[in-house]
C-alpha cells in the first residue's frame, strides 16, 4: 500500500470540515469534532475506535503525513494559526482533553521531522 493510500483517510476526513476547523482555531474556540484527523497522534494513545482509525502507526507514516502536499501544508497552517492567537494556552482554545491530544501530535511530528 502506498503512502498516499494510507493517508487517504485523512484527506477524506478533512474534505468537508477543514475550513471550519481552521476558522475555529483562528477564532480561538474549537466547537466541532475534528481533532483526530487535523492533529493526529500516535496510534494507541486514544482508546476510541475513531482515535485508533486516525492514529499514526509509525514515524514513517508521520513523515509521509508531513511530506504530503495537502496534509503537511494544512498541519503547518493549523499550527501557525494556533501560534498566532493571543492565548498561549491550548486548553483555552481546544479544551483540556484536546489540548493533551495536541501536545501528543506536536511531539510525534517533532520526532518525525526534528
Amino acid at each position: 500500500m502506498t503512502a498516499d493510500a494510507t493517508l487517504a483517510r485523512f484527506v477524506e476526513a478533512q474534505a468537508e470540515i477543514y475550513d471550519t476547523a481552521l476558522a475555529e482555531i483562528r477564532a480561538g474556540a474549537k466547537r466541532s469534532h475534528w481533532m483526530w484527523f487535523i492533529f493526529p497522534q500516535l496510534r494507541g494513545l486514544g482508546q476510541s475506535p475513531t482515535a485508533h482509525y486516525y492514529g499514526i502507526a509509525s514515524l514513517a507514516e508521520a513523515r509521509a503525513y508531513l511530506a504530503h502536499g495537502l496534509l503537511g501544508t494544512r498541519y503547518l497552517e493549523c499550527v501557525s494559526a494556533l501560534q498566532a492567537l493571543r492565548s498561549q494556552d491550548p486548553a483555552a482554545v481546544l479544551g483540556s482533553v484536546d489540548a493533551t491530544k495536541l501536545r501528543s501530535s506536536l511531539t510525534l511530528f517533532e520526532w518525525a521531522d526534528p
